[in-house]
């Protein structure tokens, strides 16, 4: 539409001293006479373009012109900005990059450097080590089939020791959670609201049909989703050299550390199946020691991963 790209090209100009027609006809792929149709359309709007001769030359806007930001101070901006800048990395959403351009381009150019060592103070990054195209190309998919009331159909593998089903779904929204995606939505083959882990996701495809959004918010799902289970008491013996991570998952007042080196960790857990992945994540530096039912399903399952490797 011509008022987004005129808004655009306006916050464009607004964080750059100057830009070219040409410049601008290849970002928004138009021709150099269309730019040269918006320049003048927004002069008449009121907005002080100036023109700029020579190799370096260009369209800029007047230094005294500014957005409004009277309902935005520049703390509310910093936040914003440094919040929106570690999502993006993960979506790289054009709507949400458009956004960045607007908040900068209410901060006043003398100000600007100090505004964005601000906003470099602290990133919520929720970008996982290393570049996964794979999961920004699944997001784009699951972002579009929400926007436009999309059914989707995937195979779902289930949590630990259940099956692969095939699903139809009423997308509604993304949630990241725990370090990990989910697409929360409608699921037509249970007949109820689900959560879905995007990694469990298989074969993706966005279904001609559409559906009226429902009324229900993912919060109001939450605990079902996360159910407290059962609490068991647990008790950990790690090897010392299991010292470096214990801080990462214990408090002081929940380890003890023995005169042979190990460490006795004492902890309250739910009792679910993520339990057995969690404790054998920790290789041989633990042994489980209480309690004794769950010692013995983690004792099955070592011997079943130690049968695959015999030679």
């Amino acid at each position: 539409m011509r008022i987004d790209r005129l808004l655009a090209i306006t916050i464009m100009m607004l964080n750059r001293d100057r830009v070219s027609a040409k410049e601008l006809a290849d970002h928004f792929e138009v021709s150099i006479r269309t730019i040269y149709r918006d320049i003048e359309a927004m002069c008449l709007a009121g907005i002080p373009v100036a023109s700029f001769s020579g190799n370096t030359g260009g369209y800029g806007i007047m230094d005294n012109y500014r957005l409004d930001k009277r309902l935005l101070t520049d703390d509310d901006m910093v936040a914003l900005l440094s919040t929106l800048k570690g999502v993006n990395r993960t979506l790289e959403d054009n709507n949400i990059t458009a956004v960045m351009e607007k908040i900068k381009s209410m901060v006043p150019r003398g100000k600007s450097g100090d505004f964005m060592k601000s906003v470099e103070h602290m990133i919520i990054d929720i970008q996982p080590w290393g570049e996964n195209p794979a999961l920004k190309k699944k997001l784009s998919l699951l972002k579009s089939a929400i926007s436009s009331n999309h059914l989707l159909e995937f195979e779902y593998q289930g949590g630990y020791r259940r099956g692969k089903t095939k699903r139809i779904v009423e997308p509604m929204t993304l949630l990241n959670k725990s370090y990990a995606w989910y697409l929360f939505g409608y699921c037509r083959l249970r007949s109820d609201y689900r959560f879905f882990k995007l990694t469990r996701m298989r074969n993706i495809q966005l279904l001609k049909g559409t559906f009226e959004r429902r009324e229900q918010s993912y919060a109001d799902h939450l605990k079902a989703f996360d159910p407290p289970g059962q609490e068991m008491d647990i008790v950990l013996k790690f090897s010392s050299e299991a010292d470096a991570f214990i801080e990462d998952y214990f408090e002081d007042a929940q380890v003890k550390r023995e005169t042979d080196g190990s460490i006795i960790v004492y902890t309250t857990l739910p009792e679910q199946d993520w339990i057995y992945g969690w404790v054998l994540s920790f290789g041989d530096t633990v042994e489980l020691l209480k309690p004794e039912h769950l010692r013995q399903e983690i004792a099955e399952i070592a011997e079943k991963i130690r049968k695959k490797y015999q030679t």
